[in-house]
């Protein structure tokens, strides 16, 4: 059911955003990858073959993320999800991204949970262990045309209310998706925005290990 059409691989280091620079860039990254749509043109009552077929391509789309932003999985403090579905396809299409796109993000920074579960949505980590990705990872999905872009919400990958994390990336693949295609997309970074500083709960302060405070 995969047949992989085109792979774009996007990483940006932000050096400077008004303010003094900071002292370390911030490193952001997205990865898409463009899939043919193997339900284009008609309606399948049952999609979960392509979920559980999709997992393999969520873990291989974390790791070589991780590896194009060229850090150690320790620094990445953020990420996300994204899909655009071709116009012959539906919304759902993109749904299909939500077990395997976060699952493997999760696994690769340090989840201690269990994948069987975690697709059946009970995602909690069953070990007794904090672990770590401990946030629902943020998603956003739509029907597009080709060249059309996906703003991709981040958030802070052990506690969704850490608002200086509260980002996003626009995505967008030239040409993709076509009409029987489908934009798959995951996104990291290393830090919060650039001079964040509207207060509210910060990394240094998660103390309830919930994946929300």
């Amino acid at each position: 059911m995969i047949e992989i059409r085109r792979v774009l691989t996007h990483v940006e280091d932000i050096h400077h955003e008004f303010g003094p620079a900071p002292a370390t860039p911030l490193i952001r990254g997205a990865i898409a990858v463009v899939l043919a749509n193997p339900f284009a043109g008609r309606y399948e009552r049952d999609l979960m073959p392509m979920m559980d077929a999709l997992q393999p391509l969520g873990i291989d789309m974390a790791q070589k993320l991780r590896a194009a932003m060229d850090v150690q999985v320790e620094r990445i403090e953020g990420y996300g999800k994204g899909a655009i579905v071709g116009a012959a396809g539906e919304l759902e299409h993109g749904a299909l991204w939500h077990v395997p796109g976060g699952y493997a993000m999760r696994e690769l920074l340090g989840w201690k949970g269990d994948r069987a579960a975690y697709a059946k949505g009970q995602g909690e980590d069953k070990t007794g262990q904090p672990g770590n990705a401990l946030a629902i990872v943020p998603s956003t999905k739509k029907v597009g045309p080709p060249g059309a872009s996906l703003d991709v919400p981040l958030t802070h990958i052990n506690a969704c209310y850490v608002r200086s994390h509260f980002d996003a990336i626009e995505v967008r693949v030239p040409g993709a998706p076509l009409a029987d295609e489908i934009v798959y997309i995951l996104t990291m970074s290393t830090g919060p925005r650039i001079h964040a500083r509207v207060g509210g709960l910060k990394a240094a302060d998660i103390a309830k290990w919930d994946g929300l405070r």
